[in-house]
């Protein structure tokens, strides 16, 4: 953090880095005949675990920003859960739209190291849940050495997103609804939408999946290539077994609950926040940054919020 904006003071932000490439749009006719139940069931014998990773504003300006990225994850077995949490402090030097991609990426590789090193002791009945589409490999994308270590594991690798923006029917309209009205069944399974593509960082067959028959939410759910054998309403059957909790109806409780976990109280916020300004004084750096500060925050006072991270929330970009 203090050779970073060190440099920036000395010699101001960088311009002019390459575009960022975001998730291509995928367009596609949905058919009927995707569409398969799936089994309800009540409980299951293996481990599910899901990571996710938020970020946190601690202090910024117009081109620089502290952040806090805090990955959890949660082990549910039955009615027990496990859960633990790993930290990491974020400097930023860029405008405000590329740090938030320079955040996702710092997020992804986070999420991808504490998913690896879960992967000790685990079975091939066990399932990890990720937040998010099945991309790896390069920027912004989860670590193939996660992949591969689930392949060669044969653990039930799942990516699955909260919203899907990018997936659209012939006629440039949501997938996910189109695909809804075509569906007979309280439980099902829309596989596939999109086959795996490594060749272009997709890992994963891109599937659609309804888990509890009480509520409406339908998620994106990403099945690894290697998994194919199993079958998808075989391999998705066992998530409806976590998708109860009133708390999240429909989605697997184990990636809420993940996602729960990763985000720090204000109390824990605010003694980052004055250790930060501690190391930034004894560097002699504050005053400056204070100040640039000041010109770009005045917005956030105006509605009360005396620190970022009480107005501002980069979380799960």
């Amino acid at each position: 953090m203090k050779k970073k904006l060190n440099e920036y003071i000395d010699k101001g932000r960088a311009v002019g880095y390459p575009e960022v490439r975001k998730e291509p749009v995928i367009t596609v006719k949905p058919q009927k005949s995707k569409i398969k139940p799936l089994k309800k069931m009540d409980s299951y014998k293996g481990n599910f675990t899901a990571v996710d990773c938020s970020t946190r504003t601690l202090k910024r300006a117009n081109n620089w920003g502290i952040y806090l990225l805090r990955a959890a994850y949660a082990v549910v077995r039955g009615r027990d859960v496990d859960w633990g949490y790993g930290e990491k402090m974020c400097t930023v030097i860029a405008d405000a739209y590329r740090r938030r991609w320079f955040l996702r990426n710092a997020r992804l590789e986070l999420e991808s190291e504490t998913a690896l090193s879960l992967l000790h002791g685990a079975h091939e009945e066990d399932y990890l849940l990720l937040d998010g589409a099945s991309y790896f490999g390069g920027p912004r994308r989860f670590q193939v050495s996660l992949y591969e270590a689930c392949r060669k594991k044969r653990i039930k690798l799942l990516a699955i997103s909260k919203q899907s923006p990018m997936l659209h029917d012939e006629k440039g309209r949501d997938f996910i609804a189109a695909a809804c009205m075509l569906s007979s069944y309280g439980l099902w399974v829309y596989h596939p939408v999109v086959k795996a593509n490594t060749d272009k960082h997709l890992y994963g067959d891109i599937s659609l999946m309804k888990l509890c028959q009480s509520s409406p939410r339908v998620f994106r759910c990403d099945i690894m290539e290697y998994l194919a054998d199993y079958g998808a309403h075989e391999l998705l059957s066992p998530l409806t077994s976590i998708s109860e909790d009133p708390r999240c109806l429909g989605y697997p409780v184990t990636l809420w609950l993940a996602h729960d976990f990763s985000t720090p109280s204000d109390s824990m916020l605010l003694h980052y926040h004055d250790q930060v300004e501690g190391t930034l004084a004894n560097a002699g750096l504050l005053d400056v940054l204070r100040t640039e500060e000041f010109s770009c925050n005045f917005v956030d006072e105006l509605h009360g919020a005396k620190h970022p991270f009480r107005w501002e929330l980069i979380e799960h970009v």
